[in-house]
C-alpha cells in the first residue's frame, strides 16, 4: 500500500489525524480574513464585467501588422473608455472590446481604428451590445443563482437537517465571495463564461460537501447510546475519514482547470478560456477548502449548542476525567510500592542490567529470599 493510501486508512480507523473541530476557531478566522480581502479587493477595484452584462463594442480585425498595445491606445483614445485586446489565432487578427458604448461612441472608434489598420471603416466588423439586454443576462444569472441556493438549502434540510443546510448555505457563500475577490483584485473581465464556472464551482462544492455530511451522519448516529466520544470529536474522527478522498478529488479536478487556466488561457491566449477557467480554478481550491474547514466544524458547533448534546458531553467528560484520575492514583500507588529500601538493598553488588531487573520485581519475589538467609547459613555458625 502507499504512504497516501496508509494514511488514508489510518485516517480512517481514528488512528491518525488533525483535530480540525478543537481548532476550529482558527479556521473561522482564517476564513473571516480571506472574506475580508475578498470585499476590499471588490470595494476597491470593482468588477470588470463585459460588454454582455454592460453593453458596448466588439471589432474583429483582418490579419493584421498593429501590435496589441497600439490597438488597445487608439480604441481608448477615440472610445474614453477602458478597451480589452486579444489575439486571435497564430494569423495576427484582433478581437477589441470597448464596454460602455453608444451607438455615435461605436462608429467614432470603429473609424479611429479603421485609419490605423489602414482599412476602410466599412471592412472591420463591429458588434454592437445593448445594455438593456446585457442587464437582462445579469437578471437572469442572479435570479439562477438565488433558486439555486433556495432549491439546496431545502434538499439538505430533507436530505440530512437544517443545521447540515445552514452549514453548507455559509460555506456556498464563502465560496462564491472569494471567487468575486479574486476576480476583481485580478482584473479579468466578467463574462458568461464566468457565470458558467461560478454556478460549476458551486456544483462541485456542493457534491464534496454533501459527502462529507454524509460520513458524518453515519459515524453519529448512534451517538446518544455510546459513552466513549463527544460529538465534537466523533465529527473530528468522520471528516479525517473522508480528508484524503476530498484532497484527491480536489486535486484531480484542480488538474485540467490549472491546464486550462495557464497553459490554455496564459500561454496559448485562449481569451474566454481565461474567465471559465479562473473562476473554476479559484472556486475548486476554495470549495475543497470550505467543505473540510468549514461545513463540518460549523456543524459540530450548531450540535454541541444544543442541550441534550451538551448534557451528554459532559457525563462523557466527567467519566473520562474520573478514569484518569484513577489510573493516575493506580500509577502513583504502584510507583510508591517500587520505593521500597530493600530493594535497593537486593540490587547491591549486580550490574546495571541485573540491579533494573530487581528494581522491577514486587513484594512477593522478595520474600522467599529474606526467608531463606537464615535456614542457609553453614552449620558451623550454628553450633
Amino acid at each position: 500500500m502507499s504512504r497516501l493510501g496508509d494514511l488514508g486508512a489510518r485516517l480512517y480507523r481514528g488512528e491518525a489525524g488533525y483535530d480540525f473541530v478543537a481548532k476550529r476557531r482558527l479556521w473561522y478566522g482564517v476564513s473571516i480574513l480571506i472574506t475580508i480581502l475578498a470585499f476590499a479587493g471588490l470595494g476597491i477595484r470593482g468588477l470588470h464585467m463585459g460588454v454582455e452584462f454592460e453593453g458596448g463594442a466588439v471589432f474583429t480585425t483582418e490579419a493584421t501588422d498593429v501590435s496589441l498595445e497600439r490597438a488597445r491606445e487608439v480604441a481608448e483614445e477615440a472610445s474614453g473608455s477602458q478597451a480589452l485586446v486579444q489575439s486571435l489565432g497564430n494569423d495576427g487578427s484582433l478581437r477589441i472590446q470597448v464596454s460602455g458604448l453608444d451607438t455615435e461612441q461605436s462608429n467614432i472608434t470603429r473609424e479611429a481604428l479603421a485609419e490605423e489598420l489602414g482599412i476602410p471603416a466599412q471592412d472591420l466588423n463591429a458588434e454592437l451590445v445593448g445594455p438593456s439586454w446585457g442587464s437582462q443576462i445579469a437578471n437572469k444569472a442572479w435570479q439562477g443563482l438565488a433558486i439555486f441556493m433556495v432549491l439546496v438549502v431545502i434538499y439538505l434540510a430533507i436530505a440530512f437537517e437544517w443545521r447540515m443546510a445552514a452549514a453548507a448555505l455559509i460555506a456556498l457563500i464563502h465560496d462564491l465571495t472569494i471567487t468575486v475577490g479574486v476576480y476583481a483584485l485580478v482584473g479579468f473581465e466578467v463574462t458568461p463564461g464566468t457565470v458558467i464556472g461560478l454556478l460549476t464551482i458551486l456544483g462541485y462544492s456542493l457534491y464534496d460537501t454533501v459527502v462529507v455530511f454524509d460520513g458524518l451522519k453515519e459515524t453519529t448516529k448512534n451517538y446518544p447510546k455510546q459513552s466513549t466520544y463527544t460529538y465534537g470529536e466523533l465529527a473530528n474522527r468522520s471528516l479525517n475519514g473522508t480528508l484524503v478522498r476530498s484532497i484527491n478529488t480536489s486535486v484531480v479536478a484542480l488538474l485540467p482547470v490549472a491546464a486550462l487556466l495557464f497553459i490554455g488561457g496564459g500561454v496559448l491566449g485562449g481569451g474566454m478560456l481565461n474567465d471559465i477557467a479562473l473562476s473554476l480554478f479559484v472556486g475548486l481550491t476554495a470549495g475543497a477548502y470550505s467543505s473540510i474547514i468549514i461545513a463540518t466544524p460549523l456543524v459540530a458547533d450548531f450540535k454541541m449548542r444544543e442541550p441534550a448534546v451538551r448534557a451528554h458531553d459532559k457525563k462523557i467528560l466527567a467519566k473520562r476525567a474520573k478514569r484518569e484520575a484513577e489510573e493516575t492514583e493506580g500509577n502513583e500507588a504502584a510507583d510508591s510500592g517500587s520505593d521500597d529500601p530493600a530493594d535497593a538493598a537486593g540490587a547491591e553488588g549486580e550490574g546495571p542490567e541485573e540491579a533494573a531487573a530487581a528494581g522491577s520485581v514486587v513484594g512477593p519475589r522478595r520474600q522467599p529470599v529474606s526467608r531463606n538467609r537464615g535456614r542457609n547459613r553453614p552449620s558451623g555458625k550454628r553450633r
